[in-house]
């Protein structure tokens, strides 16, 4: 890479669906994005993360390609994305577009052909297994419940989908797979796109001969993840991928690599790897997986403070100088972090919303805000199965409560409220408007009804409000060596109520001191030595007292 713009960078993203509608058909698009860059630019990101915008029949919200090279319809044009990117760079900003390559839909050409026979031109472009003892190939679930096999009749053979019968998964180890994967990438990059992110790319390089993946007791099936993610060729496949792509290109890559450990992440990032820039890892949000195996992450226990500060002090320590973090709390698969890992009440919402904000972005690696998050937006609290519309979430609901009756309606309600990815997914909250200023029309998916107090036109100009302080973190780290470089330093891993860490750098220490609870509690890491208090979601300082949900960070010269 020539520049490495990405680390002093902080990553908007933007869930297109949701974010803004301009032709008042309640489904947001691109021009809806291109009238909110202002927005984007006045909070001080320097980068928007798109999620999918390619045509697709939607199956699960886009991540169902049909054609990696044309735009959704209900998000416009191509002359559309080329006024957003256009507009987007004007405005000093970047865009990084959302790849997905383990798994097209069944709509995708390729499939069409594929599925016909077993001996036309793409025959091999998908993973085929013939029946084994007249069933499925091997024991391997789909991450969106049932197996992860369909029998097409025409082949008389079984296809591979990880996810949803309508995203069945690339053969990677077709070269003429990965040829057409490059070249689709090239079609972006050569527009100018500033890089990619790679949904579930360590899933693309699959086990030899795809053996049965350990299963839980009285599970249905085995957990696919366990046999599949970070494969025998994945470094194979993405060296070869930067070779003859992303090495041309100034770029920014971040691959989604559910169950990657750090040791994984330097094998795909470090700054030896010529690989990918930074993955995503998911042992922070995973922390909360039901002690039930079959029931996988559905729970509604909250995370132990303890744990997290574990997960996210191991990732600081082991890629500190060898590979490059992401930071996120929240993104469009997981719940609002403020209802997650802070408080929602109207006591503690801004508060914990702050104070989750300071912890994050004052550790090293590349923050990621998702929409809303800047405004302390929290889950929307459903209590119905028929107010979800998330197909992870209602397969999971008729698989576990349904079919194998391991949990009752309530409590799997419970888990949904606390967990499911609609929770994300409702309509940005633009003002207190009909429809929150999202659309004149009734909206794809219902608004959180709490938008009449949470929203944009409240927080813009508001000098005291969660967006006016995220403002202010992005622009520490803009102007912060220490905040983009500095090593890291755990402090008190077993403190169950504060998470406090240092960071070093050039002569310099930083103090982060983050209250998780809504206690007032005492602790001194010699606060009053400090050169000065650089940012705290109180207006004053009481010293050692850390009041509810109160963070501040000191800088130590």
């Amino acid at each position: 890479m020539s520049t490495q713009w990405w680390k002093n960078s902080v990553v908007y993203q933007v869930y297109p669906r949701s974010f803004q509608d301009s032709n008042n058909d309640g489904i947001g698009d691109l021009p809806g994005l291109t009238q909110r860059l202002p927005y984007i630019k006045k909070l001080g990101a320097d980068v928007i993360w798109l999620n999918p915008i390619y045509k697709s029949p939607d199956k699960d919200n886009g991540y169902d390609i049909s054609d990696y090279r044309n735009i959704q319809d209900v998000y416009g044009s191509m002359a559309d994305f080329d006024h957003l990117l256009a507009s987007a760079h004007q405005q000093g900003l970047k865009l990084l577009m959302d790849l997905v390559v383990n798994h097209t839909s069944d709509q995708h050409d390729w499939f069409q052909q594929s599925r016909q026979s077993r001996d036309n031109p793409y025959a091999d472009y998908y993973i085929w297994r013939d029946p084994v003892d007249g069933h499925e190939p091997n024991n391997w679930g789909s991450f969106f419940s049932g197996s992860a096999w369909t029998f097409e009749p025409k082949r008389q053979q079984y296809y591979l989908h990880l996810f949803a019968p309508g995203q069945p998964d690339l053969n990677w180890e077709n070269p003429k797979v990965r040829q057409e994967v490059y070249s689709l990438m090239k079609f972006w990059l050569d527009k100018g796109v500033d890089g990619f992110r790679m949904d579930v790319i360590n899933l693309i390089s699959k086990p030899a001969g795809l053996p049965d993946a350990p299963q839980a007791p009285n599970a249905l099936y085995g957990d696919a993840q366990a046999a599949v993610a970070d494969g025998p060729k994945l470094n194979a496949y993405l060296k070869e991928m930067n070779e003859q792509v992303l090495s041309h290109y100034d770029i920014m890559t971040v691959g989604e690599m559910p169950g990657s450990t750090p040791e994984d992440a330097i094998a795909y990032t470090g700054f030896d790897a010529h690989e990918l820039n930074m993955v995503f890892q998911f042992e922070h949000v995973s922390l909360s997986a039901n002690p039930d195996p079959r029931l996988g992450k559905w729970n509604d226990q909250p995370v132990k403070l303890v744990d997290l500060k574990a997960a996210l002090s191991r990732w600081q320590k082991e890629l500190d100088g060898r590979g490059w973090n992401s930071l996120y709390w929240n993104n469009h698969d997981q719940p609002r972090a403020v209802s997650r890992f802070g408080n929602d009440s109207p006591k503690y919402r801004e508060l914990s919303a702050k104070m989750l904000g300071t912890t994050l972005h004052m550790l090293q690696g590349t923050p990621y805000v998702y929409e809303g998050e800047e405004l302390g937006e929290t889950n929307v609290h459903y209590t119905r199965l028929d107010q979800y519309e998330d197909l992870e979430s209602i397969n999971a609901y008729n698989q576990l409560v349904k079919q194998e009756k391991i949990v009752d309606d309530s409590t799997m309600l419970s888990y949904l409220a606390n967990i499911s990815r609609d929770n994300a997914r409702t309509p940005m909250q633009w003002d207190n408007t009909t429809n929150a200023g999202f659309s004149k029309a009734q909206p794809w998916f219902a608004l959180n009804p709490n938008y009449t107090s949470i929203n944009a036109a409240a927080e813009v100009d508001q000098p005291d409000s969660v967006f006016s302080y995220y403002q202010r973190l992005i622009a520490l780290r803009h102007d912060s060596d220490l905040i983009v470089h500095g090593t890291y330093e755990e402090l008190d891993p077993n403190d169950e109520q504060v998470f406090a860490y240092r960071r070093h750098y050039q002569g310099q220490t930083l103090l982060v001191i983050s209250n998780f609870t809504d206690q007032t509690i005492t602790r001194d890491y010699q606060q009053d030595q400090a050169d000065h208090r650089v940012i705290g979601n109180y207006a004053d300082d009481l010293g050692t007292t850390l009041r509810p949900y109160e963070t501040k960070v000191y800088l130590f010269k």
